[in-house]
């Protein structure tokens, strides 16, 4: 229950993020209400393009209430040739799935997912390994940091 003389965010309790990428799409699932988050998924995307009957087969397992899209801007914070598709992505999500789709920011997930993973003992090869997931689990986990606050 919030303080008197706050407001407290109504949130999705469950979330779905994505890190959209030409020949790879990292899923994660979390839950707002207990602030958990989990890698889920690597999706194959041939040139960009999903495999859409495994994005529908994750949404109808999970029934999430919002998806959220990693947006890859460049580092100045304009808009980068990737981050244009990864927009569009999160438009056809929403146009198929008739679900609420937001973009967060997510410059240096990949970077950092890699280099928590090679803290876990990753080595080798991201291509047989890949990272995806996990850089979208990140995403998610920067969408909750900044959804979760109570305001004054």
């Amino acid at each position: 229950m919030p303080e008197p003389g706050t407001t407290e965010r109504l949130l999705p309790a469950t979330i779905l993020a994505f890190d959209y990428g030409l020949r790879q799409i990292g899923v994660a699932v979390g839950n707002s209400v207990l602030g958990t988050t989990q890698p889920l998924a690597v999706l194959r995307a041939k040139d960009g393009i999903p495999d859409w009957m495994a994005v529908e087969a994750i949404v109808r397992e999970w029934r999430p209430d919002l998806l959220v899209v990693g947006d890859p801007l460049n580092m100045d914070g304009t808009l980068s040739e990737l981050a244009t598709r990864a927009r569009k992505f999160g438009r056809r999500l929403h146009g198929r799935l008739g679900l609420p789709v937001t973009m967060t920011d997510e410059r240096l997930s990949s970077y950092t997912a890699k280099g928590e993973q090679r803290e876990r003992g990753h080595r080798g090869d991201y291509k047989a390994v890949p990272i995806d997931s996990y850089a979208a689990e990140l995403i998610l986990q920067t969408w909750l940091r900044e959804h979760t606050a109570t305001t004054d």
